[in-house]
């Protein structure tokens, strides 16, 4: 399943970003929302789209902020 934060591929348009939204509709079918991660020609960014679940492709996690691991501390001698 595509979650929220997934990087993914349009595998038919080739369109590709990180997903935005996710909508669930009664009949069953998903559709997700796709944020391009480059900027259009012009220098703004270009518009997210919508696309059935069925077509993306899992590209991989795209790293964000958040709660992190811990690493183990150190006890120091006192």
């Amino acid at each position: 399943m595509i979650k929220l934060g997934d990087k993914v591929k349009d595998s038919i348009t080739g369109f590709s970003g990180i997903v935005i939204a996710r909508c669930a509709y009664l009949n069953g079918c998903i559709s997700i929302q796709v944020q391009p991660q480059k900027l259009g020609g012009d220098g703004k960014p270009i518009e997210p789209e919508w696309i059935d679940e069925q077509q993306l492709v899992d590209k991989s996690k795209a790293k964000a902020g958040g709660p992190q691991v811990r690493p183990p501390s150190l006890s120091v001698p006192g």
